[in-house]
This record gives C-alpha cells, sequence and structure tokens, in this order.
C-alpha cells in the first residue's frame, strides 16, 4: 500500500497545483474594473479555488501519513468540486456565447447592442434593480475621464482599439452624428432618431452614456471578453484535474484492495 500511498500523494500535489491557476484568474478577474463594479463575480472563482487548495492538502496529507479516512473525505469532496467547476465552465461558455459587438466603418474600435447578449446576462447585471449602483461604480472607475488624458486629436482617438465599457460608456454611438471635441465631449446636433442613447448622451462628465444601453452591452462586452479567457484556463485545469482524480481514485481502489488481501492471507497463516 505504501506504493498507492505514494502515487497519491504525488497526484494530490498536482492537484494542489492545479488551484493555483484557479485563484489567480479568480483575482485576476476580481481586480478588473467592471468586475468591481459587479460584486457576486467577483469571488465565486476565487473561492473554488481556494476550496480545490483546501481539498487537495488535505488528500495529501492523508496519502502521505497513511490515513485511509481523510483519503475518503477528499476523493468525495474533490468529485463534488470537479463537478461545480464543469457547472461554472459551462454556464460561463452558455452566457458569454451571444457577442453583441458590431463594427463601425472608418474607426479602429468596435460597438455594442445591448440585445445581442444573452438574456440572463441582461437580466442579472443590466436590469433596473442592479443598473444604479453599477452605473456609479463605472464612473468611479474614472475610465472615461483618462480617455481625454490619452487622445488628443479626432485621429488618434477614432484609431484607437478601446475597449467595450470605453466605447460604449464614454462616448455616443457613432450613428447619432456627434462632432468630436474630445474623447468625452461631442458637439452638434444629434440624429436622435437613429437610436435612443442618441438622446441620453450628455457631456456632463457625469452622465456621458452611463445610462445608455450601450454602456450596458460595453459591460457585458468586457465581460464576455474575459470570461472567455479564464474558460480556457479552467478547461485545461479540469481536464488535469478529472485525469489526476481518475488515477488517484485507482490508486486507492487497488491500495484497498491490496490492504483486503494481505489480511486475507494472514487469516489462513
Amino acid at each position: 500500500m505504501a506504493l498507492s500511498n505514494n502515487i497519491t500523494a504525488i497526484l494530490n500535489f498536482v492537484a494542489l497545483m492545479c488551484s493555483v491557476p484557479i485563484i489567480a484568474s479568480g483575482i485576476w478577474l476580481a481586480s478588473k474594473p467592471d468586475n468591481e463594479c459587479i460584486h457576486w463575480l467577483r469571488w465565486p472563482l476565487i473561492f473554488i479555488g481556494i476550496a480545490f487548495l483546501l481539498v487537495a492538502f488535505i488528500g495529501f496529507v492523508g496519502a502521505y501519513w497513511k490515513k485511509e479516512g481523510l483519503l475518503g473525505v477528499y476523493l468525495v469532496c474533490m468529485a463534488i468540486l470537479i463537478v461545480l467547476l464543469l457547472v461554472l465552465i459551462v454556464l460561463a461558455f452558455i452566457v458569454t456565447r451571444s457577442n453583441g459587438a458590431y463594427s463601425v466603418p472608418g474607426v479602429g474600435f468596435r460597438e455594442y447592442r445591448l440585445e445581442g447578449y444573452s438574456s440572463w446576462l441582461r437580466d442579472h447585471v443590466t436590469g433596473s434593480n442592479n443598473w444604479g449602483k453599477i452605473r456609479a461604480c463605472l464612473e468611479d472607475t474614472q475610465t472615461c475621464p483618462k480617455l481625454a488624458q490619452k487622445y488628443v486629436s479626432a485621429a488618434d482617438f477614432f484609431a484607437a482599439h478601446l475597449s467595450p465599457i470605453e466605447s460604449g460608456c464614454c462616448k455616443p454611438p457613432i450613428v447619432c452624428g456627434f462632432q468630436f471635441s474630445n474623447p468625452i465631449n461631442w458637439n452638434g446636433p444629434s440624429n436622435a432618431a437613429a437610436a435612443a442613447d442618441c438622446a441620453i448622451w450628455n457631456n456632463d462628465p457625469s452622465q456621458l452614456c452611463y445610462n445608455c444601453d450601450s454602456c450596458k452591452a460595453g459591460l457585458l462586452g468586457n465581460l464576455r471578453h474575459e470570461w472567455r479567457k479564464v474558460n480556457i484556463i479552467l478547461i485545461i485545469t479540469v481536464v488535469v484535474l478529472i485525469w489526476v482524480y481518475l488515477i488517484a481514485c485507482s490508486a486507492y481502489k487497488n491500495a484497498q484492495t491490496e490492504e483486503l488481501f494481505r489480511r486475507y492471507k494472514q487469516g489462513w497463516a
């Protein structure tokens, strides 16, 4: 049984290391300005990563010191966590599959339609019950005022690769027909009939397009971009974890069989 325990200990050390990219991905997501404004999206991945870390440590201790009870707890808990991680990956893939981004001729950035994103994201992130707090938080991040310092000329601004939030919240939609003064100040009569957001745009730095559907769509565009990056890391990690778990189960089962066979032989001796 010693060999099987050593194998299980090594596998649990690998599982312990797999918790690092999960926690790191969660910290990266939590540090993004948009996720700072959506509190319930910031922490689930970090909590799951910490749970994997603790469970893998329990399995390592149980294997190294031959504590079969701890190994049993480890196998059950690890199975539950793998299922939770798979559910999170599938959910993230489904709700970020739709894309509301569209190209605008003659500019380097894209603009965003709220209708292009999944109804689940629209309801849970940009619904009327949540948007007031999110809007205030986005304003506090100072994302838009920084654009005025970064881009001085119209040529530089229209050639820029703006983030979804910068494109959706800091300027009016191009179709509105406003004239560029600076990235957060646009003059001239607008084509109000082109889009509902055209009448909502305001040069007041505390207003801008924070109440526009394009701003809500930009926030969802940012979330989609970030979660799809993280999903790649999570898929690779969960494949390794499943492989480790199956080998650990096999090693644990073989160890139990060897122990039963040893006791059986002793009973006949």
